[in-house]
């Protein structure tokens, strides 16, 4: 079984600068020419936006600078599609030495204890991901148990945050869903909820203790009943087309009735499916009827493209199947529909479209 690694979905960060001093990022890329583009990004709820680039010197040299966050923040250093990722805490000065051809995979950091740990942690990540898929299974167990270790020690720590949300294939290295997991995510939560309260990570944090709760719960009972007897909503935060942040929870506590919709614009089925959405919509809009579309498309383009006439509220999951969302609300199939109630409560699951309208009309 061929295994990959996906990196850490983060949560929203500030790019505010803190005093007048910064940090700086300079490095050698063997075989980097003139033409040659490092592009450094920062991460806003998953979603991995450009903030500096540079052109490497015909040596392979290159230096980029920028303000100091407010907060300990993660950042990548990318050239093409492979990226190598790095924390920063204030005013540090990291060095990168890798090559044009091997770029985020064979490289040396320096500069900070943290970036070495980071890049030793994602190093041993590649190299279990080349093993067979039994030996894989084994030493990736006993790895996160010193992993653990390493986040129990500080736990409010930048690395431990960055150890907790990443994932290898398609699961999360820790998993909500099983006990020891959950008491290392929970510790990390708690420490960033106890001594962080302003870091932006911290409300993720929390919310991935307590989606993380509502999963072990769900994983107890039968899917066919899990939201007859499960009412409490959980929170999704992602940008729309116009790039503003919806939030789901706020959505609901208008006082509507609400469709939640996961889908993927770009499949075969999805101009049939919203034109019904669509003529639902219409009829029932003026009753107070609105619609949450998460779009989990693996190109974001196409997403826009398709969102851009929706008259609805359209946002675009970056993470698409390995998004948290997915599986907090029991995701396996698309599209999916909820019904939100007037009070804010999830009252229904939808898998057939045909059902949708008459559903919809029971709760207006």
């Amino acid at each position: 079984m061929k295994k990959y690694i996906l990196p850490l979905a983060i949560a929203a960060m500030t790019l505010n600068s803190c005093g007048e001093g910064g940090f700086k990022v300079s490095g050698t890329v063997e075989g980097g020419a003139d033409t040659t583009t490092m592009v450094l990004e920062s991460s806003n709820s998953g979603r991995w936006f450009i903030i500096d680039s540079v052109k490497t010197k015909g040596d392979g040299k290159f230096s980029i600078s920028q303000p100091a966050p407010q907060f300990a923040d993660v950042y990548r250093l990318r050239c093409g599609e492979n990226a190598i990722y790095f924390p920063i805490d204030s005013l540090e000065h990291i060095e990168i030495r890798t090559t044009l051809k091997n770029f985020g995979i064979d490289y040396e950091l320096s500069g900070s204890d943290d970036a070495v740990a980071m890049m030793n942690i994602d190093k041993k990540a590649q190299s279990l991901c080349a093993l067979p898929t039994a030996e894989f299974t084994e030493k990736a167990e006993a790895w996160k148990r010193e992993l653990a270790n390493t986040i129990l020690s500080n736990p409010k720590s930048i690395l431990a945050y960055y150890i907790i949300n990443k994932y290898i294939g398609e699961e999360p290295l820790f998993n909500p869903v099983n006990d020891f997991d959950f008491k290392i995510i929970g510790a990390v939560a708690n420490a960033y909820n106890s001594f962080k309260p302003n870091d932006p990570r911290t409300a993720y944090m929390v919310s991935i203790l307590r989606d993380g709760l509502m999963r072990r719960h769900r994983a107890t009972m039968k899917s066919d009943t899990m939201f007859v007897a499960e009412t409490q909503l959980i929170n999704i935060q992602l940008q729309d087309k116009k790039g503003v942040m919806q939030d789901l929870q706020k959505v609901a506590q208008r006082g509507n009735v609400l469709l939640l919709n996961f889908t993927v614009y770009s499949a075969d089925f999805s101009p049939v499916f919203n034109k019904v959405l669509a003529d639902v919509y219409r009829k029932y809009k003026a009753r107070g009827l609105e619609i949450f579309q998460v779009g989990i498309d693996t190109e974001e383009f196409q997403w826009r493209q398709s969102a851009v006439n929706l008259p609805w509220i359209t946002v675009y999951d970056p993470n698409g199947v390995n998004s948290r969302n997915l599986s907090a609300y029991n995701v396996t199939q698309v599209p999916l529909t909820y019904i939100i109630d007037r009070r804010g409560e999830i009252v229904k699951r939808i898998t057939d479209i045909t059902e949708l309208e008459e559903s919809v009309a029971k709760y207006l």
